[in-house]
């Protein structure tokens, strides 16, 4: 080329600018949310942060310059790289952009796709590589989203911005950390502006999960804010194995590389013959000039896109399930009769039978996967109490892990050897369980018979699907790299699910993985509620409950209310107050509750009943900040949304208290100089508190237990 370009991609609610140079080379020159601005460069060493549209390596290539062969960004493959062609492709409420590109040494190609929505500040990205060669390649790196200058106008970036980085595990889900980008060595470090010409320090900072639970250890998210709030970015890694993202300096601001597996970190390499190619999990970034409640609102708007409709995420209905501070695992018919009326008379509309429903004693770990019910825990027969629950208008429900067999189980010598993840020929074990492999047709054939019979003979309209190993070996079976194995294995799965949707369109399908441990939107694209903990504590749960929000969208976030009879009635209350605002997964020992705390619990569901319709389309705010895990008070506020997507004037907030003072104020800006009214929806007739101050925009609350949660609901006065 003898000129430069730009390419724009842009709808009413964000501007993407691609920049091509004189050369060809082709850079991510700008995410701007509409309407907005852009900064303008004050770096005293660089015109502009640009970092390479798409990053790459082969087989024998590491860096080409700059920063080291540990960071994503750098490699020789993406400095090579030169445009070759550009398309749009229009659909209802999206636009896409194909950007094609070609490295004249290794004759592969690159062709960048870039989405946008309509109404909403999120880019999607991701990258297909394609072998023009005629030799075969091996491709051990390819990016899904580059972006450079995400600081740019920051002379001191390093100081005025702010990563939030979101801790995730097993009874403590979704906990944001900050961090300030010098205690994670990012920082100015004194290489610019030398004669050597470095275009950034060897640090950078990088956030992967490597194995089959997704979101063990961390979201895959992260968050960078400016300290003003003038400004956030946030990104999430759609996969539901193996990712990565980073972030580092570049060019004296900072950069963003995220992606799927790659091989340092996971033992992925793609091999690719002549005409093969090979396409990137996808990464979506969302870019607001407001603050970080306001960049959460715009991708739970993001999510509600991209996600497959499902009735549910309207209807919202009242999930029991019998496993959680109740049967723990351990049904039988007599117990689950004796359950059946309290669960009617609360309100609920399924009734899931959880872990234990297909063995005959508690020894059943290692022994999983035929799926076929216990006939001494149901001496009546299963077939006959699914149509006890029936009788009584409930929608009945089974738990089952359908990725793993015992190893003791039966199944485990009737599949074929290579339907199991291996690696050098030894099938893999983790926790006396073998891992099922997806990319094999009788794995899939035989799942899907297993709920074809749950459906159609036993009335089954929902299933909880658990997954409780974590695999991080991959398997080499058939396939490039152990890495690549397992990617395909979950792609494949993620078919099936969606394949089981095709053919009952009314099945309820829940996302479980010890709790929370594969809380993704590869997931919850396609699963319509999401287990968020297996925490047993309702005081420890509200920290987990009050962000989710920043991980799930309300409607497809399920969360335990679990009162139990020796709980006093704040502790039942609170337990109630956990669910309120997302999705209701009742259990507990409803059976024995006295009269007055089955009652609480009743309140607790007529009220969500009366709010639920609001959720399904709420946006999330948090007038004490994001909940850090000891905090003494936490709040959880929904606004509740017009059909044009406005705050309707109508807000919903939890309050916990869990120690400290009696009493706490709420700042809720979006309400300064409104007259409000105020309401304790749940529970209404606990001593409580209320006071607005309408020239500062605070609410005054006043609790006198220190163990408490109230729910509330806050409506400005119409003049």
């Amino acid at each position: 080329m003898s000129f430069s370009k730009t390419i724009t991609l842009q709808s009413d609610a964000l501007r993407v600018n691609i920049f091509i140079d004189e050369h060809g080379s082709t850079f991510l020159q700008k995410v701007l949310p509409l309407p907005g601005f852009s900064r303008p460069a004050v770096s005293k060493y660089f015109a502009n942060s640009f970092a390479p549209l798409v990053e790459a390596r082969l087989a024998g290539e590491g860096t080409a310059k700059h920063k080291s062969s540990k960071s994503l960004i750098a490699t020789y493959v993406g400095a090579r790289m030169l445009y070759q062609s550009h398309q749009i492709e229009q659909q209802e409420n999206s636009s896409t952009l194909h950007i094609t590109l070609a490295d004249p040494v290794s004759k592969v190609t690159v062709i960048a796709h870039l989405t946008i929505y309509k109404g909403i500040p999120v880019l999607r990205a991701t990258s297909t590589i394609r072998n023009e060669s005629n030799a075969e390649i091996v491709v051990t790196q390819l990016s899904s989203l580059v972006l450079g200058g995400l600081t740019t106008g920051s002379e001191k970036w390093w100081a005025d911005y702010v990563l939030s980085v979101p801790n995730n595990s097993w009874f403590r889900e979704a906990q944001w950390i900050d961090h300030d980008l010098p205690s994670l060595g990012i920082d100015d470090y004194g290489v610019y502006g030398r004669p050597e010409e470095h275009a950034a320090s060897l640090a950078h900072y990088s956030v992967s999960n490597r194995g089959t639970f997704s979101t063990e250890g961390h979201l895959p998210m992260g968050l960078l804010k400016r300290n003003d709030n003038a400004e956030t970015w946030l990104w999430q890694v759609e996969n539901n194995g193996s990712w990565r993202w980073e972030v580092g300096d570049w060019k004296d601001s900072v950069y963003l590389a995220a992606g799927g597996p790659v091989e340092t970190d996971h033992d992925w390499r793609q091999t690719l013959s002549p005409g093969q190619e090979f396409t990137t999990v996808p990464v979506s970034l969302c870019h607001v000039l407001d603050n970080y409640e306001k960049a959460f609102a715009a991708m739970t708007s993001y999510r509600r896109q991209m996600r497959r409709k499902h009735q549910d995420h309207e209807r919202l209905p009242i999930i029991f399930n019998d496993y959680m501070n109740c049967l723990m695992g351990d049904p039988t018919d007599q117990k689950i009769m004796a359950l059946v009326d309290p669960v009617v008379q609360a309100g609920a509309e399924y009734f899931v039978i959880d872990a234990g429903w297909y063995a005959d004693d508690s020894g059943w770990w290692d022994d999983v996967g035929l799926w076929e019910p216990s006939k001494k825990r149901f001496p009546m027969g299963f077939k006959e109490l699914l149509s006890q629950l029936k009788s009584k208008g409930l929608i009945p429900g089974v738990w089952i892990e359908p990725e793993v067999i015992g190893i003791r189980s039966v199944v485990a010598n009737q599949l074929p050897h290579d339907a199991f993840f291996q690696r050098n020929g030894q099938r893999i074990v983790e926790k006396g369980r073998f891992q099922l492999d997806y990319r094999h047709p009788a794995v899939r054939e035989r799942l899907h018979s297993i709920i074809h019979r749950l459906v159609t003979e036993y009335g089954v309209g929902y299933f909880k699907f658990d997954y409780n190993i974590e695999v991080t070996q991959g398997t080499d079976i058939d396939c490039s790299s152990p890495g690549s194995g397992q990617l395909d294995h979950n792609r494949a799965y993620l078919i099936w699910v969606n394949e089981l949707h095709d053919r009952f369109p009314g099945l309820l399908i829940e996302n479980c993985s010890s709790g929370a441990q594969r809380m993704d939107y590869a997931m919850l694209a396609v699963h319509a509620l999401q287990s968020s903990s297996d925490q047993q504590d309702p005081d420890r749960y509200a920290a987990i409950v009050a962000a989710l929000p920043t991980a799930v969208t309300p409607e497809q976030s399920a969360t335990w209310a679990y009162p139990q009879p020796e709980w006093d009635d704040e502790t039942n209350a609170m337990t109630v107050v956990n669910s309120l605002l997302g999705r209701i997964h009742l259990s507990g020992r409803l059976d024995i509750l006295k009269p007055h705390q089955f009652e609480l619990v009743k309140q607790g569901m007529d009220v969500y009943r009366t709010i639920r319709a609001d959720l399904a389309t709420a946006q999330a705010f948090w007038p004490l900040g994001l909940p850090n895990w000891h905090d003494e008070w936490i709040a959880l506020g929904m606004a509740a949304q017009t059909s044009e997507k406005h705050d309707s004037g109508v807000y919903y907030v939890a309050v916990w208290r869990r120690g400290g003072s009696d009493s706490v104020e709420l700042p809720i800006p979006a309400l300064l100089d409104c007259s409000v009214s105020r309401q304790v929806l749940y529970p209404p007739n606990f001593p409580s508190e209320l006071s607005w101050e309408q020239t500062r925009g605070v609410l005054h609350i006043h609790t006198p237990s220190k163990i408490s949660a109230r729910l509330l609901k806050l409506t400005i006065n119409q003049t």
